[in-house]
C-alpha cells in the first residue's frame, strides 16, 4: 500500500497556534464590547437624565415666557394707563395724583380769566335794609364835651349781611266742637296737612330733601345740622322717614318726567355703577334738554332698560356710549357719543404710536363736530365728503398684534351707521355729555355719603334728583320746586 503526499497539509500546531490567536482576539473583542456596552448603558442614563432636566427647562423657559409677556403688558399698560382723558373711563376712577390734564379741546386764543364786555358781580348795598342802626357820638374826641344837644349830620353808611338766630316754630293746630240750637254738636277739622299729633312740616320735608338729594350731605351729618344749626332735634330714623315721605309725594311728578322723556325725538341715556349696601347696582339716565329721568336697577343689562323705561324709543334717536346694551332697543335710530370715541383714539394713539390711523380719525371726528357747530344745517356736500373720508379709513388694516384698535376698529365697521347722524339732524348733539352730566351726581353723592344703605333708600334718591335736575333744566328753583312736593 503505497502512501499519499502529504506536502499540503498544515502543520497542526501552527493550526492550534492561529486558533489560539483567534481565540484571544475574540476574548479581547467580547471585553472591548462589554466596556462599550457598559458605556453605552452609562450614555443612555445619562440621556434619559438630560432630556428630563430638558423638558424641565422648555417648561420653565415657558412660564419665563409667559411671566416676561404679562411684564411687558403690565409694563405697557404703566406706560399708557387709561384714565377719563384717553377712554370711557369716569374721572372718579382717575389715580388721585396732580397730573396735567389732556382736555379734548383745543387752545381758544383767549387770555384766561373774565373777557372783555363781561359783567362781574359783588357784594352789593341794598336799598330798603330791614334794620338800620344809628350810631351819634357821645362826646367831643378834642375836649371831651357832651354833644348830646348838638345837630347832626349823616357821615356815611356800612352793611352787615347775616341771618337771623334760626330756631324752630312749633305751630299748635287746636279744634273746638259747637253745638246747634237744633242740638247736633259740629266739631271742626284739622288742616290736610296735619295728619298726627306730632310731625314735621313742610320746610323741614323739604331741606331733607334738598340737603340729601341736592347738596349729597350724608344723614349723620344732616342729624347734626339740624340738631346743631335749627335747633330741631331731628334723629337718623326721623330723616329716613321723611325722604321715604319726599319720594312718595314727588311719585306723581317723576312719572310725569318719565312721560314727557318717552315723547322725545331725541333721547340721550347712560349708566353708572352704585354701592348699594355692599352690592353692586346700576343707575340710568334718560334725559333731554328739558326733563331728566333717573332710575335704579339690580343690573346693566337690556333688561334693565325695559324695566325702567320700556322699550318705547320707537320714534326716537337715542345717543348713547357703545354700551351694546343700548342697541338692542327697537330705538328710531342712535348716534355714538363722539367724545368718548375720541378719548379712546387718544389712548389708542399713545398705546400704539407706530400708527397714524388713530390721530386721522380724531381729526375727521373733530372737524366733523366743528362743522356741527359752524352751520344750523350742515351742507350736503360736507357731509358727503365726512363719509367719504370715513370710508377711506376703513379700508386700514391694522397689524395683528394690534389688540385693542383691531377691536376698535371693528367697533366702528359694525356701527358706522350711527357715527355721523348729527350732521343731518341738528336736534342731535354728537356727544352725550348732558347724559353724563345727569349721572354725575350719583358718583358725587356716594363719594360724599359713602354707599346707600337699602334700595330703597336708593330709590328715594333717583326719584328725588329727577325732580331737582328737571327744575334746573327749566329755570326753576330746585328749593321752590322741592317745597311744592312737600305741600302735597
Amino acid at each position: 500500500m503505497s502512501l499519499k503526499n502529504t506536502s499540503n497539509i498544515p502543520d497542526i500546531s501552527e493550526l492550534l497556534r492561529s486558533i489560539e490567536e483567534v481565540r484571544t482576539l475574540c476574548n479581547k473583542h467580547e471585553s472591548e464590547i462589554c466596556v462599550l456596552k457598559d458605556q453605552n448603558k452609562t450614555l443612555k442614563k445619562d440621556n434619559r437624565k438630560l432630556r428630563q432636566e430638558n423638558k424641565l427647562l422648555k417648561q420653565e423657559n415657558q412660564i419665563l415666557k409667559k411671566d416676561n409677556q404679562d411684564l411687558r403688558n403690565q409694563l405697557t399698560s404703566l406706560k399708557h394707563r387709561k384714565d377719563s382723558s384717553n377712554s370711557s373711563m369716569p374721572p372718579s376712577s382717575d389715580m388721585t395724583k396732580i397730573k396735567r390734564t389732556n382736555s379734548l379741546r383745543k387752545a381758544s386764543g383767549k387770555k384766561p380769566g373774565g373777557q372783555a364786555g363781561h359783567k362781574g358781580s359783588t357784594l352789593k348795598m341794598q336799598e330798603n335794609p330791614d334794620l338800620t342802626e344809628n350810631h351819634f357820638p357821645l362826646a367831643c374826641e378834642h375836649c371831651g364835651r357832651s354833644l348830646s344837644e348838638s345837630a347832626s349830620s349823616f357821615s356815611g353808611r356800612r352793611q352787615v349781611i347775616d341771618l337771623p338766630e334760626i330756631r324752630q316754630i312749633v305751630t299748635e293746630h287746636r279744634i273746638y266742637s259747637k253745638q246747634c240750637s237744633c242740638g247736633h254738636c259740629t266739631k271742626s277739622a284739622y288742616p290736610g296737612s296735619v295728619k298726627s299729633p306730632v310731625s314735621y312740616g313742610a320746610n323741614i320735608q323739604s331741606l331733607v330733601a334738598y340737603m340729601s338729594a341736592r347738596q349729597y350731605l350724608p344723614v349723620e351729618r344732616m342729624h347734626e345740622f339740624f340738631r346743631e344749626i335749627l335747633q330741631v332735634n331731628l334723629s337718623e330714623g326721623g330723616i329716613c322717614y321723611l325722604m321715604d315721605k319726599m319720594s312718595k309725594k314727588a311719585e306723581a311728578e317723576h312719572l310725569r318726567i318719565k312721560a314727557a322723556v318717552m315723547k322725545s325725538k331725541v333721547i340721550g341715556a347712560d349708566e353708572t355703577g352704585a354701592n348699594i349696601n355692599g352690592d353692586n347696582h346700576w343707575y340710568w339716565t334718560f334725559q333731554n334738554p328739558e326733563y331728566t329721568f333717573i332710575g335704579v336697577h339690580r343690573n346693566r343689562g337690556y333688561n334693565a332698560i325695559i324695566d325702567l323705561f320700556g322699550n318705547n324709543f320707537e320714534n326716537a334717536t337715542l345717543v348713547t356710549d357703545c354700551w351694546p346694551s343700548y342697541f338692542k332697543t327697537n330705538a328710531m335710530n342712535h348716534q355714538m357719543c363722539t367724545a368718548h370715541l375720541q378719548r379712546e383714539l387718544i389712548g389708542l394713539s399713545q398705546k400704539y404710536p407706530l400708527q397714524t390711523w388713530t390721530l386721522k380719525f380724531n381729526d375727521l371726528l373733530l372737524r366733523a363736530t366743528q362743522l356741527a357747530k359752524q352751520y344750523i344745517q350742515v351742507p350736503k356736500h360736507k357731509i358727503s365728503e365726512i363719509y367719504m373720508e370715513f370710508e377711506n379709513l376703513l379700508r386700514f388694516k391694522p397689524n395683528p398684534q394690534w389688540t385693542e384698535l383691531i377691536a376698535f376698529f371693528k367697533r366702528m365697521i359694525r356701527n358706522k351707521a350711527y357715527l355721523f347722524n348729527f350732521l343731518s339732524d341738528p336736534t342731535i348733539p354728537p356727544d352725550n355729555n348732558a347724559s353724563e352730566r345727569a349721572i354725575r351726581n350719583v358718583k358725587v353723592k356716594q363719594k360724599v355719603s359713602g354707599f346707600f344703605k337699602s334700595f330703597k333708600g336708593a330709590e328715594n334718591y333717583a326719584t328725588l334728583r329727577s325732580c331737582i335736575d328737571t327744575a334746573l333744566k327749566q329755570g326753576i328753583n330746585p328749593w321752590n320746586k322741592l317745597c311744592e312736593i312737600a305741600a302735597l
